[in-house]
Order: C-alpha cells, then structure tokens, then sequence
C-alpha cells in the first residue's frame, strides 16, 4: 500500500506542476526581431524602424521583457502589426518561447 501512495502523490505533483507551468500568464515588453534582440528595447524611431525592416526581411519577431528575449509562437499577424511597440502579451511560457493567445499595444 505505501508504494501506491507514494506513486499516486508523485504522479500527482508532477502533473501540478506541469499544469502551473502552462498556465497562462500576462507580460509585458517590446517586439524585437531575432537578429538585434535585447538591442532594442524601447519604441525609438530608430528602433522601431530597424525592426520593422529586419521582420520585412524574414527575421522572426521576439518580445524583450527585463532583459530577457523570448521566441513567439502563435498571433503572427498581430505580432508582426506591432513590431517596434510595447506591448502585453497573454499565453503560455515554456522555457524562452511564448505560445501567444493575445497580443495588444502597451499604451
């Protein structure tokens, strides 16, 4: 009997903490793009017009929030329309990637 509620609350602590690390959650920061990251962290003109450009010339959008860079997956339109902006972002985090359900400008 021990060894099946050994087994029973491991396999229960495991899936809460897979559940609490898909919860969704709020953040906020600036879209970047891939090539110049953390570089731009701030809506300047000259910020905002590199990463427009380098997005225009394939490199992949990604949000900078306190330092860190993270990969976007999911609203690529939305994303991409906000390019050079703070933003929120809604979604899940899972190491340095960000699975987005809603992105909106920061105002």
């Amino acid at each position: 009997m021990p060894f099946k509620k050994l087994a029973l609350t491991s396999l229960l602590a495991i899936s809460a903490s897979l559940l609490s690390a898909q919860s969704p959650q709020t953040i906020n920061g600036f879209i970047s793009e891939s090539q110049c990251g953390a570089s731009h962290a701030s809506p300047t003109a000259s910020s905002t017009k590199c990463v427009k450009g380098c997005i225009a010339r394939g490199a992949a959008p990604v949000l900078v929030s306190e330092g860190k860079v993270y990969k976007l997956k999911g609203e690529d339109a939305a994303v991409k329309d906000l390019a050079g902006q703070n933003v929120t972002i809604k979604g899940t985090i899972d190491g340095d990637t960000i699975t987005v359900t809603s992105v909106a400008a920061k105002s």
